[in-house]
């Protein structure tokens, strides 16, 4: 893929432009690539991003809830102050970052609310 954006091509919907602060809800993303977005502030609201790419993504203060991370893969991210609710992490490959303190961590916030 050229350029920075989302690869929704297997599904025949192109490239989009992303941004900081943009909004998914009720979206359905299997398999999409998020390549150089700038997606700090992002809301990822009951989307499906089963065995999708992340790579040099920035989600600074973004937010997931009900999300399907089945298989999904982030590469050279940002992760500062995300929070994730609600999440099918099942083959979830974060590289460079240990699963098990974020799951503990998450766990931690729910139970305080």
């Amino acid at each position: 893929m050229v350029g920075r954006g989302i690869d929704r091509s297997q599904h025949g919907e192109g490239k989009d432009s992303v941004r900081d602060g943009k909004q998914f809800n009720h979206e359905q993303l299997r398999g999409a690539k998020f390549h150089g977005c700038a997606l700090a502030q992002a809301e990822f609201d009951n989307v499906d991003l089963s065995q999708s790419k992340f790579n040099g993504v920035n989600l600074l203060d973004s937010s997931f809830t009900d999300i399907n991370f089945q298989g999904a893969k982030l590469t050279n991210i940002n992760l500062a102050n995300v929070t994730i609710d609600d999440a099918n992490i099942a083959g979830l490959t974060i590289f460079g970052w240990n699963i098990a303190e974020l799951i503990t961590d998450a766990q931690k916030r729910k139970t305080s609310k």
